[in-house]
């Protein structure tokens, strides 16, 4: 954390770790008059994409009003705590968070809220402030606790279930699921992403107990000739809703697509006075931005890729857009993970697509949850030359060195991610 950031007191104050419940954000809001009763919301929850799938709507929503203030609160931040809080696109301003910040700091410090609870106050209290009419808000962990499980939603969406935080959410699948299920609403449309038949069913049976009319992505929409390129990914949608059209975002990987097609079908089911038409949704996606998520940079003649895959589903997603890109060769691999994450699971399929890796720290990472990329390399059976260089500085110059006009990519966490912007002052947008 730069210790200029407007909300650094955050991390040193707040108590950390996870502490289930949303009694403190509901003290905490209740305190400032309850700014989250002030704007409507999307909530989007789900193990991979539910940032894109935010992304994407809160673009089509400004595409589409305007006249109307649109607020995106997303999680975690790459590299300045504003990110997390966008209001028509920016970053929030630093003199509104700074005054939502005194109005706040008494109670959350009473409280001893955790800075995500306190950084969810803090959030809704700025939309409020700014005249926000809409938000996209996106699930921080799980859902059903979650502190942002505070807002009434005009629609909710789950993009998918996958095995992560197993130390908070549960070992099972199951168990992840019906906590993240915990965002559906009574009478509040729900939009479903998840392939599995087992896991669509604990979703299914958590929305029926909630009385949330259902959406399966996959009943009503079917997208085929999906193309890939480092400029984004193009793909033709049929859709229930919306009728056959061709769609581009600058968001590159065959999963961006299913993240546009569950954020169209999303923003379909929002009431009349909201929804956009297929032309706002249509430009609001070409126009789109999510960093670090397949960011294709080119700088003196490398193309960087800066992936913050940080599971074995997340790799799977990556690898996957790898497989379908011409890249320039040779491919050189920077990886750092966390310790509390499946390190042994998602470098075999990064190896086997990379010309020689590097393994790193990223200076961010929690000093509690680094990773020991010596212990990492020596448990490696890799085809490839494997590097250890625990400055990450010194480890992406490396790389570019070995890959001088090849490809160099950059994943394992959003600390990683994040990291690697920062020293090569590379904007997020």
């Amino acid at each position: 954390m730069n210790p200029d950031d407007p909300a650094a007191w955050l991390f040193a104050r707040t108590s950390g770790g996870i502490r289930w419940g949303l009694e403190r954000t509901e003290e905490l809001l209740a305190g400032v008059d309850h700014p989250h009763r002030r704007f409507r919301s999307l909530h989007v929850g789900g193990t991979n994409g539910k940032g894109s799938v935010s992304a994407l709507c809160e673009a089509a929503l400004r595409a589409a009003h305007p006249g109307r203030t649109i607020g995106l609160y997303t999680s975690p931040h790459l590299v300045s705590f504003t990110e997390r809080i966008r209001i028509d696109g920016r970053p929030v301003d630093a003199a509104l968070l700074a005054a939502a910040e005194a109005r706040l700091r008494p109670a959350i410090e009473r409280t001893g809220a955790t800075f995500f609870e306190a950084t969810t106050a803090l959030a809704f209290l700025c939309f409020a402030e700014a005249g926000v009419d809409l938000a996209v808000v996106e699930v921080g962990l799980g859902g059903r606790l979650d502190s942002t499980n505070v807002v009434a939603p005009l629609a909710t969406a789950v993009t998918n279930v996958a095995r992560d935080h197993v130390e908070y959410l549960g070992e099972s699948l199951e168990q992840i699921a019906w906590e993240k299920g915990g965002i559906f609403k009574p009478g509040v449309p729900a939009v479903i992403g998840e392939e599995d038949p087992f896991i669509m069913e604990v979703l299914r049976e958590r929305a029926a107990n909630a009385g949330a009319p259902l959406v399966v992505l996959d009943a009503v929409i079917r997208m085929r000739d999906v193309e890939v390129s480092l400029e984004g990914t193009r793909f033709h949608l049929d859709s229930e809703r919306w009728g056959a059209h061709s769609v581009r975002i600058p968001l590159v990987g065959a999963h961006q697509a299913r993240n546009a097609a569950l954020a169209a079908e999303l923003l379909g089911v929002l009431p009349d006075d909201v929804r956009p038409s297929w032309e706002a949704i249509e430009a609001g996606f070409a126009e789109v931005r999510w960093a670090g998520r397949m960011q294709v940079v080119r700088q003196r003649g490398a193309t960087w890729i800066f992936d913050v895959a940080h599971n074995p589903a997340g790799v799977a997603a990556l690898t996957t857009a790898l497989d379908g890109l011409d890249l320039p060769r040779p491919l050189v691999l920077v990886a750092a993970i966390l310790s509390d994450k499946e390190w042994d699971e998602m470098l075999p399929p990064l190896l086997n697509r990379a010309d020689a890796a590097i393994l790193t720290v990223a200076p961010t990472a929690p000093e509690g949850r680094r990773w020991d990329p010596e212990d990492a390399a020596s448990s490696l059976d890799a085809r490839i030359p494997v590097r250890v260089i625990p400055d990450l500085a010194a480890a992406l110059m490396r790389a570019e060195t070995m890959a001088p006009y090849g490809t160099i990519l950059v994943t394992g966490s959003v600390h990683t991610v994040g990291d690697a912007l920062a020293a090569m002052e590379i904007g997020i947008g």
